[in-house]
């Protein structure tokens, strides 16, 4: 295929009508499209651009690799239950361990305010304070 002020595909059995010019030249993009891509298109192919009034050549191999079997599909549905299993589980695991430290926190605080209660009132009775039902 060459480009001189407007596209020449030439014209060969092997590509016939399926080489199509997609680039946009006034973004120096020549690129182009193959379709219905046969096994026999596989192979290495070199593009070579010429462009007399600036003197600049440039040179490209493609290598170019034919897939016949599409790649299993993967089932993210089944991934994203799981993984919504396994966080739920860990949520509630940490969140219960949260709360049985704040239950343990609360007792042992009632357990700390009871003992300085009983030792206040230790020693008021033993400072020989008023007994309750002597006069």
């Amino acid at each position: 295929m060459t480009y001189k002020k407007g596209m020449m595909p030439l014209r060969t059995d092997r590509f016939s009508d399926r080489v199509q010019f997609v680039g946009n030249l006034e973004k120096n993009d020549l690129s182009i499209t193959l379709s219905d891509v046969q096994l026999s298109d596989e192979g290495v192919y070199n593009c070579y651009v010429r462009n007399p009034p600036d003197r600049i050549q440039g040179h490209g191999i493609i290598n170019m690799f034919v897939v016949t079997e599409l790649p299993p599909p993967r089932d993210s549905t089944i991934a994203v239950a799981i993984g919504a299993s396994v966080g739920g589980a860990l949520a509630l695991l940490i969140l219960s361990m949260v709360v049985v430290k704040c239950i343990r926190r609360h007792k042992k605080q009632e357990l700390i305010s009871d003992e300085q209660k009983m030792e206040e009132e230790g020693k008021l009775d033993a400072e020989g304070g008023p007994e309750e039902g002597t006069k």
